[in-house]
């Protein structure tokens, strides 16, 4: 095995502020199938899980048929939405990447419920093809909690579990990390309270981009 470590980041909520778009699409695919769009928060309540979950947890009640034209509908609608808007790196991500790419050793890696056309254009958008080695998106996946993601990054790298680390900002990346067994660092600028984060398991919380590299230097000293 590599000595080198790997850094896995989630996307939505952890490097760009997508929730405009993402609400924008919601809203736009419920109203194609005459339905009531859920509340704000249940929206971002499911950022992160692949579209088919997400979906059946907002409307269990509709049929597996409804719930397939939903996805379909949201996906027409975020791309019109996207094609229009670029959701922006939160502050300090930029800094951040750019650090660790920088940083002997250290890889990067993705691993993001959006598929892997959303991520391409969100990559291109800012200027960070090739930054990430390992890009694991739904397309290819069962959907978050479900370690496949990260185990995938790990084998395509080949970085032991005790030198890789998930960073996201739902419970499912905390949950994805654990079931994977590898650390985790949970931010508190994205969709799921910091509290539901802890429960979860996350190994560290940073509450900005410019302490993750101290928080991954603990996880590792630990390691």
């Amino acid at each position: 095995m590599s000595r080198q470590r790997l850094v896995i980041f989630d996307v939505d909520g952890t490097l760009c502020d997508s929730q405009d778009l993402i609400v924008a699409a919601m809203a736009g695919a419920f109203a194609a199938e005459g339905l009531p769009c859920p509340d704000h928060g249940a929206v971002l309540a499911i950022v992160g899980l692949s579209l088919p979950v997400a979906m059946a947890r907002l409307v269990p009640d509709q049929p597996v048929e409804a719930q397939a034209r939903l996805v379909e509908a949201y996906k027409a609608t975020f791309m019109a939405e996207r094609s229009r808007k670029l959701a922006p790196l939160y502050d300090g991500i930029g800094a951040l990447i750019a650090g660790l790419s920088a940083t002997p050793d250290t890889l990067l890696g993705i691993a993001t419920g959006k598929s892997r056309r959303g991520l391409n254009l969100l990559l291109q958008g800012h200027a960070l093809d090739g930054v990430f080695v390992t890009q694991q998106v739904a397309d290819d996946h069962p959907s978050k909690p479900h370690p496949s993601m990260l185990l995938s990054a790990m084998a395509e790298t080949g970085v032991a579990p005790d030198q890789t680390v998930m960073i996201g900002d739902t419970t499912f990346d905390i949950e994805m990390g654990r079931a994977a067994g590898i650390a985790t660092i949970g931010v508190s600028w994205g969709y799921h309270p910091v509290e539901a984060l802890v429960q979860s398991g996350a190994d560290r919380i940073v509450t900005q981009a410019r302490d993750v590299p101290a928080a991954l230097d603990a996880i590792w000293r630990r390691a």
